[in-house]
């Protein structure tokens, strides 16, 4: 083949090149646009309506919730013993051979068959707690019980919100980086078409062109990228908010509200008591102390009154059994004392009062731990609030800098390499700050939850 059939087919080709490579990148922005939007009606949560749906639906708290009901139920049971306790019994006796019975008769023993054949004795039973240490103890534990199951729900509504926000702006951190992405290969898709037309005019050389490919290449690659990442970000989401994984839904963001929402009073000091974790521990020791004073005063007597009514019926056929009755009632009361148990008693009181020495230990433990957690999160919230900083002052310096070198270029002052490279280090500029961003907001909701700030109060669903 002749050299001038290879430029002829090189002028024949490389058209087709640039043709095939714009409606890429077309086609990769309308992709990229059409998976942010997911469909066309669906629903657009922001950030609290995100939380408000998580706190309704998502299947860890309602699990707690329904745990609530069964807490309350198991106290009404604990505590019933303190409610009369009401029974109807029957008792029917045909005897065979009817009892001997001894008497004596002028000074003789006299044996004779004594009885009825048949009795039938229907018995009314009620009996009431006057005393009772258990039943004492069920009645002070059971609000315990019920605060401790309500803390558990609470501390997955904690953790859940925590987790919505911090899904939620990952999620957003991408979107915000597709639009930097796309606005980049909207220009580079410009800036190849440019260098090709300069390249066939002689204007440049053929580097000039394949430059402005790599970059156009390069920046389609990190688009695409991006937009596959949403869809697993999406499912993520619903995955913590407890939507439907088949539903569809899309966020809604103001980003001026969300960079005013960045700042943080870190001169705010840390209080253990405000961590959900703390409190529980100081609930659940409560309720060890209430059982340490129930084996303190378990040698206390239980005492209880009882009424018992019978309508017996006696005869020593079957027929006119039911004719005639014979009632009789009563009344008394029930007292019992432990006296000796094998020193069970002691030995219980001994363990309720080591089990609380663990609690106490397991306070020291959570308080270096809550801590650790405090210190780390404000060690990251200004780490990242100063990148910030940076990366807003990097995003001025890359945008002024790559105005002049696009300027340069146009005269013909710089080679194109500058401007590629003037062009990358804005675009890297934008996407390290939209990261910056989003990571601050993350870190600051660690910090919220690290400090016992995020409550269910704040949340209005």
């Amino acid at each position: 083949m002749s050299k001038n059939m290879l430029v002829a087919c090189k002028r024949v080709l490389s058209p087709l090149v640039l043709i095939c490579l714009s409606i890429s990148a077309s086609s990769l922005i309308n992709t990229a646009a059409a998976q942010i939007n997911n469909t066309d009606t669906a629903q657009a949560y922001t950030l609290d309506q995100c939380i408000a749906y998580a706190l309704k639906h998502e299947p860890n708290i309602n699990m707690g919730i329904v745990n609530q009901a069964i807490v309350k139920a198991n106290n009404s049971i604990a505590t019933a013993g303190w409610l009369p306790q009401v029974n109807v019994a029957g008792n029917y006796t045909h005897y065979f051979t009817l009892p001997t019975s001894f008497f004596t008769d002028s000074g003789k023993t006299v044996n004779s068959k004594s009885g009825i054949v048949n009795t039938f004795t229907p018995t009314l039973a009620v009996s009431q707690t006057i005393f009772n240490p258990a039943l004492v103890y069920a009645l002070h534990a059971a609000p315990l019980y019920d605060k401790q199951a309500q803390q558990v729900t609470d501390s997955s509504k904690i953790l859940i919100i925590s987790a919505v926000a911090k899904t939620y702006y990952s999620l957003l951190n991408t979107l915000e980086q597709i639009n930097v992405l796309k606005a980049d290969t909207t220009l580079l898709n410009k800036n190849v078409q440019d260098t090709y037309h300069q390249y066939v005019g002689g204007v440049v050389d053929k580097t000039d062109y394949d430059e402005a490919l790599i970059s156009l290449n390069n920046s389609l690659f990190l688009l695409r990228q991006s937009q596959e990442a949403v869809r697993p970000q999406y499912a993520q989401l619903k995955q913590v908010m407890g939507y439907p994984p088949m539903s569809q839904f899309n966020v809604l963001y103001d980003t001026t509200q969300m960079r005013g929402d960045i700042a943080f009073d870190t001169t705010q000091q840390l209080q253990f008591e405000k961590r959900i974790e703390y409190q529980y521990l100081q609930t659940t020791k409560a309720l060890q102390m209430t059982t340490v004073d129930y084996y303190r005063k378990s040698w206390l007597p239980t005492v209880s009154g009882f009424f018992d009514y019978e309508y017996e019926f006696e005869h020593n056929t079957m027929n006119g059994f039911f004719s005639q009755a014979y009632p009789f009632s009563y009344a008394g009361l029930s007292l019992s004392i432990p006296i000796f148990t094998g020193f069970a008693r002691l030995n219980n009181l001994k363990k309720a009062r080591l089990e609380y020495d663990l609690l106490d230990w397991n306070e020291v433990a959570l308080k270096s731990q809550i801590w650790s957690d405090y210190t780390t999160a404000m060690a990251n919230y200004k780490s990242n609030l100063y990148n910030l900083g940076i990366s807003a002052d990097n995003v001025a310096l890359a945008k002024e800098t790559y105005d002049i070198v696009d300027l340069q270029y146009l005269q013909g002052v710089v080679p194109y390499l500058n401007l590629i490279t003037a062009q990358t280090n804005l675009v890297q500029s934008q996407l390290s700050y939209q990261t910056s961003v989003f990571q601050v907001l993350s870190s600051k909701v660690d910090l919220e939850k690290a400090m016992g700030i995020i409550t269910v109060n704040t949340v209005n669903p």
